[in-house]
């Protein structure tokens, strides 16, 4: 029964939306308030139904409700509780609820702190969010129903893919859409301006918060995947190139490149089309991601679906959204005259390259992701975009961008002097070369990335407090130091965020230069050196798990003839699913991570052992949490709420056309 009402407030959902996507265009179209007004009781109700839906279904995973064929693929009744819940999105059906929840969320959100916002505008982004948001009701109703019923239930399920039974994995999927999703606000802000032909410099501060919302979700999303990539997968690595990485990362890329732009719509009035042409391409990029992932058109271990009918049905939305956007996008492009005039060295200038070195980068991973496609329709040639070419195509750009980004945010708005701004920057740059200098020494010349990734770190965290510092004006220490704890906190969000990405960069370069790798079969008594570590293999056991049961390794590591850790690596088998997992131990450590792997036990009785040395590992994910925070603490800033400001801007909103 509650199945039936779960899906019985889905099909609810799906009418109010269509409703809302309808009703409240035709009345921002004929100036009809009340028909206007609509747009936002339907839009709490849509996500209220939707919500009832989406809890209708996790009860079923919780309870074990195995009548429904969902609940039956996808959980056990042995498997831990959190893994029950998280098997609500780790499936497609299920993910797609998720998918429609979160758009449903925000639309909700944008009528309930939308208040601030013109009539019109207001109706015209709830309708265009709720057309999104009809296409994929319709897309879960006739393709992929997660509420449909086995005439004759079984006593068990099949279990959960043991590769998603992780903590990482039960969280990284909702961080994720918030983010792919939360883009979809800035897509309507963008369709909704074209339609009512204004685009100004409230609108650029209407929709700063939604995109900026969005980006610190997918940073977060992202990370969480690279730190399960990283600990459960056992292969050593934090990001692979794989297709569906890609796909999260190139709307990230795409979303900070937006952020920016928006800055020089809101204080200059100035790149509007630009700017709409990134809401639009954030978005569809976010839509190309769940196209890739759910339709098997390339292969990835992330993919939620193989099926070429619901691929079809995707790409049909892609097509609609994206055609539809951009064919409005050309009609009314022309007539967005930008006010600001500025000089080639400026603020705004740099931020023009900033976003330059984002869409080029943008497009590189784009095309090495598709190129596989591509080449298999048009010569039948099956081919594989790895990671030597991303990591040759790509860094360059990311390279220039993190030079780019402390310059511009230190130059004026308009005209700028760039003398002036070295000179302010110049002790930042000589300690950065310093540094990179001495680890060159020291680690006798082996490689250029790590002295790169350091010179980017210091650069970037020293200029962005070399920012804040100017911010205070001139004064003795105890006024800076008032002025400093004062200033907005989008400022310290912008240097935070920047501080972080460079902390992530060295974390990277760090990683890839020094780490130490060892591959061997090992008896059990064995030791042997790893680096500057003697790894001891002391024995393997077998253990139960509540749904599996695994090998699991007793392995010591020495330094210096002390004990510094004991790791116990894990090679598990899930029954149910006859599926194996690795499960490597780590040892975390600020400058290093020891990484164990145990593999297969071979025909003598040794085992095979993975071992690596990993410097400062955590420091790529402790970066994107410095970026995120940074992010959040931007969205705290009181001017950047959706109403601030807005109803005495406009007022003095001038149309585009």
């Amino acid at each position: 029964m509650i199945a039936e009402l779960g899906h019985f407030a889905l099909i609810l959902a799906f009418i109010v939306a269509i409703v809302q996507a309808v009703v409240p265009m035709v009345g921002a179209t004929k100036g009809w308030r009340g028909w206007m007004a609509l747009a936002e009781p339907a839009a709490s109700a849509q996500f209220f139904l939707t919500l009832a839906s989406f809890g209708a279904l996790t009860y079923a995973f919780v309870v074990s409700d195995f009548s429904l064929n969902l609940v039956w693929q996808n959980s056990h009744t042995d498997k831990p509780m959190l893994y029950k819940i998280s098997g609500v999105w780790g499936n497609h059906e299920g993910s797609m609820l998720l998918w429609v929840l979160i758009l449903t969320l925000f639309g909700a959100s944008a009528a309930w702190f939308g208040q601030g916002l013109p009539p019109g505008l207001r109706a015209r982004v709830l309708s265009v969010q709720s057309a999104i948001a009809v296409a994929f009701f319709a897309f879960i109703l006739f393709t992929s129903n997660p509420f449909i019923r086995i005439p004759f239930p079984p006593m068990n399920g099949q279990d959960l893919n043991p590769l998603l039974q992780d903590p990482g994995l039960a969280f990284h999927p909702p961080f994720l859409y918030l983010g792919y999703v939360g883009l979809s606000m800035a897509f309507s802000f963008a369709v909704a301006a074209l339609i009512e032909g204004r685009v100004d410099a409230a609108w650029g501060r209407w929709v700063r918060p939604w995109t900026l919302a969005a980006w610190v979700f997918l940073t977060i999303g992202i990370a969480l995947g690279s730190w399960w990539a990283y600990y459960e997968l056992g292969w050593g690595g934090f990001w692979f190139w794989d297709p569906v990485e890609n796909a999260s990362f190139m709307p990230w890329l795409i979303a900070a490149a937006l952020l920016h732009s928006a800055i020089v719509v809101e204080k200059r009035e100035a790149l509007k089309a630009w700017t709409i042409l990134l809401a639009i391409l954030a978005f569809g990029f976010s839509l190309i991601g769940t196209f890739i992932v759910r339709s098997g058109v390339l292969t990835s271990v992330h993919a939620f679906a193989n099926d070429p009918e619901r691929g079809v049905f995707i790409l049909i939305i892609l097509a609609i959204f994206m055609g539809g956007a951009l064919t409005l996008y050309a009609a009314r492009a022309g007539t967005m005259e930008a006010k600001g005039v500025f000089a080639m060295v400026s603020r705004e200038s740099a931020l023009v390259l900033n976003n330059i070195l984002l869409a080029v980068a943008c497009l590189v991973v784009f095309i090495g992701t598709i190129w596989p496609l591509v080449a298999e329709l048009l010569w039948d040639r099956k081919l594989s975009v790895g990671a030597p070419f991303f990591n040759t195509t790509f860094t360059p750009f990311f390279i220039a961008l993190a030079a780019v980004l402390p310059i511009g945010a230190l130059m004026p708005w308009k005209r700028a002097r760039i003398g002036r701004v070295v000179i302010n920057v110049a002790p930042v740059l000589v300690l950065a070369i310093v540094a990179a200098g001495m680890v060159w020494v020291l680690q006798t010349g082996r490689s250029l990335m790590a002295p790169v990734g350091l010179t980017i770190v210091v650069w970037l965290v020293g200029a962005s407090i070399v920012e804040l510092y100017q911010r205070t004006g001139r004064g003795d220490l105890t006024s800076k130091l008032r002025r400093l704890r004062n200033l907005p906190r989008a400022d310290w969000g912008k240097a935070v965020a920047h501080s972080g990405l460079g902390i992530t960069i060295f974390g990277i370069a760090a990683l890839m230069a020094w780490e130490e790798e060892d591959i061997r079969v090992a008896a059990i008594g064995e030791s042997f050196d790893v680096g500057a570590y003697t790894v001891t293999l002391n024995g393997v056991e077998r253990v139960s798990g509540p749904n599996y049961i695994s090998d699991m390794a007793n392995v010591t590591m020495a330094r210096n003839g002390r004990e510094v850790a004991r790791l116990f690596p894990e090679k598990r088998n899930y029954p149910v699913a006859q599926m194996p997992t690795t499960e490597a131990a780590i040892d975390n450590g600020i400058l290093r991570d020891l990484y164990v792997v145990i593999g297969d036990r071979q025909d003598d009785g040794s085992w095979a052992v993975r071992t690596y040395i990993k410097p400062f590992a955590n420091w790529i994910w402790a970066g994107c949490i410095i970026m995120a925070l940074g992010g959040f603490l931007s969205l705290s800033d009181r001017r950047f709420r959706v109403a601030a400001g807005a109803r005495k801007a406009s007022g003095d909103a001038v149309p585009a056309e």
